[in-house]
Parts: structure tokens; C-alpha cells; sequence
């Protein structure tokens, strides 16, 4: 049958759901269907299931179909390619069952963790107060404060080469004081 002769066929499945009409469209479009869907990857026995549910879907809905937007064949493949989606989907679910969630480990940090943390920010602390205010400022507002560059000389009306450079001379000098602690 032509495409007008598929949309006729559909129309008479949607207005008085004629099975002969549903044999007709039945007979043209399973075997392509099935064919699609063997090329599109599935095995012969989930291809058949799915091209029923297809087939089925063209009963159920042939009153959605509308001539106007696509042809017969475009809409039934759109039918058949959202069933193989779905299809896929649920197998990957079923692939992957819901599993349980594993208990949390222990996430508190431990004594011996916190008294390292704190003997670190002592240190820092004490590397950071040896810099010039200005180098103690910017690095502040650049590593503390996550502000930008651009934005650091923009604030400090600095020129940003300036900016660069102060806080690659306290980093330096960070680092100096911080390895002569170890």
C-alpha cells in the first residue's frame, strides 16, 4: 500500500477500530519493524516482543496519528524507536538492580588529625604574620578569599603586574619560613 493507503488504514483503526484494517497495517509493517529493530542491535525474541508492543501502540493510539504532521510509516518507526529506548532502559535497570546503600564510614576526623590540623594553622599563622601588610593583604584576598587577580588590583588600585609579583614574593617567603619549621 501507498502512504495515503497506510493513513486511510490507520484512520479506519482510530474511527471504528476495524481489524481488518489493523491486519492490513499488521501485515505491512512487522516484519519491518522487527527488521529495524534487528538492525538497530536487538536478538530475534526481544525484536518480537517489541515489535507486538509497537504493533500494540498503533491499536491503542491510532487516533493520535495525524497525516498532516508525518506519514504512517514515519510515525509508526517514531513509535517503534521509543520502544526500543524504553526497551533498553529497562533492561539496563534490570542489569543494574537497586542496591543498598553501603554504610557511611566514619567521617569525624581523629584527635590526632585535629591536633595536626591545628599545629599547621599555628604555623601558617605565624608565616603569614612575617610578610609585609601589603603581601599579607593580598595573599588574603587571593587565596583566602578566592578573589581574582584582575579584581585584587582592581580593588588596591594596583596595576596587576604589581599584584603578580607581591604575591609571588610572599609565597616565597612563605615557603622559607614554613620549610625552616620541618
Amino acid at each position: 500500500p501507498d502512504a495515503a493507503a497506510l493513513a486511510a488504514l490507520i484512520g479506519r483503526v482510530a474511527a471504528a477500530r476495524d481489524r481488518t484494517a489493523f491486519a492490513a497495517l499488521y501485515k505491512h509493517f512487522a516484519p519491518r519493524v522487527k527488521a529495524y529493530l534487528v538492525r538497530a542491535g536487538m536478538v530475534g525474541g526481544e525484536a518480537e516482543d517489541v515489535t507486538q508492543n509497537v504493533m500494540l501502540t498503533l491499536w491503542r493510539k491510532a487516533e493520535y496519528f495525524d497525516p498532516a504532521r508525518a506519514g504512517a510509516a514515519t510515525w509508526v518507526f517514531a513509535i517503534a524507536r521509543n520502544a526500543r529506548i524504553d526497551h533498553a532502559r529497562r533492561k539496563r535497570e534490570v542489569a543494574m538492580p537497586d542496591m543498598e546503600e553501603p554504610e557511611a564510614p566514619d567521617t569525624a576526623p581523629s584527635a590526632e588529625a585535629l591536633t595536626l590540623a591545628a599545629e599547621r594553622d599555628t604555623r601558617l599563622r605565624g608565616a603569614l604574620n612575617t610578610l609585609t601588610p601589603e603581601q599579607r593583604q593580598i595573599v588574603q584576598l587571593s587565596f583566602f578569599s578566592d578573589t581574582p587577580h584582575a579584581a585584587i588590583a582592581s580593588a588596591l588600585n594596583l596595576p596587576l603586574g604589581t599584584v603578580k609579583s607581591r604575591i609571588r614574593l610572599a609565597m616565597g617567603k612563605l615557603r622559607a619560613v614554613l620549610e625552616e619549621g620541618l
